[in-house]
């Protein structure tokens, strides 16, 4: 059994993603990590960042990436195909530049990998998330924030990455860039893996969120839409209150030991009031979503309510 592990990005250092650390989380377990790495700002140093993983697992493909060509955020899924085309695994194991796994996940995800790999029926396997958000010791787990999500599949040629490299479909006769079609596409049948995702895409100074949400705008709605929006935000995120957060209890994966000495922006985090946010409320932040939410973690054993479900779960 061969294991690929597989990522992209674009100024990932200027935006502050843990793209070192997310690699080396799941490295242990690969026997290659491939990277495709799209060409960023002259004030970018994600290269060297990545070169100085000293691996030789790690293989490192060049690209350009073309928003009028893949509109609506599918570039990230074109990225995604394009690391999968490099991939020689039997498995391939996605983390996405703000996904970091806890090393004591490990064993159990290659146990499973290799119990499953047999099985010709188990197009993928279905993880656990945990979403930090503002500081590494909160975390939402709020109606409308995905509790599970595609991040193993199987190295076959009608497998692809999904809308805006969300999740994965099977994709027979793809076309190369209709990644948003619905019709003709295979949800994937997949096995639950007790296994967490940690989500640091909401964890940064808010210089660099607002920076990174402004990117994330301008590969979905383009960057005229992306100016008119952030122009009058100004230069810094507002996460709003956090005081009524969850909190986490458990321990932080091992290698985001040093990224997280640097939490240097607590003074601009609102722990004290429900202060409104200076931006649109999110979905949490809304009295509808926040009724919900106390119904799914009281009632519904913190399952939520009709969840996101790009997959079909197989009883295994």
């Amino acid at each position: 059994m061969k294991i690929s592990g597989f990522s992209f990005g674009r100024n990932t250092s200027k935006l502050y993603y843990p793209i070192k650390e997310s690699i080396l989380s799941i490295l242990p377990i690969c026997d290659e990590f491939i990277f495709v790495l799209g060409k960023g700002d002259e004030d970018d140093n994600t290269l060297e960042i990545l070169e100085s993983i000293d691996s030789p697992k790690l293989k490192i493909i060049h690209t350009e990436w073309d928003t009028e060509k893949f509109p609506n955020g599918t570039e990230n899924a074109h990225q995604t195909d394009i690391a999968i085309s490099h991939c020689t695994g039997d498995w391939l194991f996605y983390v996405q530049a703000d996904e970091v796994v806890h090393e004591k996940y490990l064993p159990v995800i290659q146990k499973r990998c290799e119990d499953l790999m047999s099985n010709a029926e188990v197009e993928g396997l279905l993880f656990k998330y945990k979403h930090f958000f503002g500081d590494y010791e909160h975390y939402i787990n709020h109606h409308g924030w995905y509790q599970n999500e595609i991040r193993i599949v199987r190295n076959r040629p009608d497998i692809h990455s999904f809308e805006s490299a969300q999740s994965f479909r099977r994709i027979p006769n793809f076309d190369g860039k209709s990644y948003r079609k619905q019709e003709g596409t295979h949800l994937l049948k997949v096995a639950p893996l007790d296994a967490y995702i940690y989500h640091y895409g909401w964890v940064r100074p808010p210089k660099y969120m607002q920076s990174k949400k402004k990117a994330l705008d301008s590969i979905h709605k383009g960057d005229k839409k992306a100016e008119s929006l952030y122009k009058e935000r100004g230069a810094d995120f507002d996460y709003g209150p956090l005081k009524n957060m969850l909190k986490f209890k458990g321990t932080h994966p091992a290698v985001m030991a040093e990224k997280m000495k640097d939490f240097s922006w607590a003074s601009s985090l609102n722990y004290l009031n429900n202060k409104k946010p200076n931006r649109p409320p999110f979905k949490h932040e809304k009295l509808k979503y926040r009724v919900i939410s106390w119904a799914e973690r009281n009632l519904n054993g913190g399952k939520h309510f009709f969840p996101f479900k790009n997959w079909k779960v197989l009883d295994i």
